[in-house]
């Protein structure tokens, strides 16, 4: 220990250097002080290439340019297009990458009977990203906590199921905006949603981009339908024919009289509703004994026709039926067959 004192005195005292018979420190305590490095956009110009030199900060961003953006839902709707998407419960991103391609308007990711939740969903969303294919999410529940986790990933809609009344929708765009307009919590720092903080426009655009849906789909909700359409915040009704003939005691059959009844009456209170002075627009789901095509005479402005797991389903039955079939069939094979599935491999 002594001779380790002794060293460091003569360190020290080999520091300094004799001035006017005072030892003076060669390194002075203000020349050890670091200042901040924040480097000026003129300082970073030798690095920027000559054609962007010219550019001011606020031009020099990677924000993307909301001019090369395709038209959001709610423009397209309010231009008056009518919409084709298709439900996925599948949560495979290969089957929603497809779906993507085969040029779809929309589809909705879902939750609600889906087995996936907010990481999967995150997933289906970048699969269908590559062709700007708009997602909505369709929540499990009417809640502010999975309003909060579905929102912060960036879709273009969000749908609540069981909106029973006015009260339930209000509360259903309250979970959409954050305070004072609503109780949504706040990370648009670092959300997906905003780019992760990229988007700088974000919080002044959310709402117009946000298309709000709230489903109807009991006997309650049907009686409340028109109040529920004019609900400040509200773009869409969806209308929810399954659990709407559940609700009439018609599980089993959804093509009942009194089912396709109360769907008309549902379909009039929100077609009548004034778009322009904050009216909904008009969603459903095809079935079987309803068609897409019967939708869109109806006046339906957003249509989904099918489920990926429904085509997948319907695809491989009627696969092995035709391989069944051709098991009993008396035909004898043939060398035109031979050359068909040469032909066939071959392509």
């Amino acid at each position: 220990m002594a001779s380790l004192a002794n060293t460091t005195a003569g360190a020290v005292a080999g520091a300094r250097k004799i001035s006017n018979g005072k030892p003076t420190p060669i390194i002075s305590s203000k020349s050890l002080s670091f200042p901040s490095f924040r480097p000026s956009i003129s300082s970073l110009k030798p690095l920027i290439p000559t054609k962007f030199s010219s550019l001011s900060p606020l031009q020099f961003s990677p924000n993307p340019s909301p001019s090369t953006s395709p038209p959001s839902l709610k423009s397209r709707l309010r231009n008056g297009e009518t919409l084709y998407g298709i439900f996925l419960l599948s949560f495979s991103p290969t089957l929603a990458e497809i779906v993507a391609f085969s040029g779809y308007d929309f589809v909705v990711i879902d939750m609600e009977h889906g087995p996936g939740g907010i990481h999967e969903s995150l997933q289906m969303l970048r699969a269908v990203a590559t062709t700007n294919t708009p997602a909505i999410i369709r929540l499990p529940e009417s809640s502010a906590v999975w309003a909060k986790k579905a929102l912060d990933l960036g879709p273009q809609g969000i749908m609540f199921p069981m909106i029973d009344s006015p009260k339930d929708a209000r509360k259903a765009v309250s979970y959409c905006r954050f305070p004072p307009n609503g109780i949504r919590g706040s990370a648009h720092t670092v959300v997906r949603a905003s780019n992760y903080g990229i988007n700088e426009g974000y919080l002044s655009n959310y709402k117009e981009d946000l298309l709000i849906m709230c489903q109807v789909e009991t006997v309650d909700g049907v009686k409340k339908v028109e109040e529920i359409a004019a609900v400040e915040g509200v773009d869409c009704i969806q209308m929810g024919p399954l659990d709407l003939s559940a609700s009439l005691g018609y599980l089993w059959d959804p093509g009942h009289k009194k089912v396709r009844e109360m769907l008309r009456t549902a379909e009039k209170e929100v077609l009548k509703s004034d778009r322009k002075d904050g009216g909904a627009f008009l969603a459903g789901f095809a079935m079987p004994h309803d068609p897409p095509e019967a939708l869109e005479k109806r006046g339906y402005h957003m249509v989904s026709g099918a489920v990926d797991v429904g085509l997948f389903r319907n695809a491989a039955v009627e696969d092995v039926r035709k391989f069944k079939i051709s098991l009993n069939a008396d035909s004898d094979y043939s060398d035109d067959d031979k050359d068909s599935d040469e032909k066939y491999w071959s392509e």
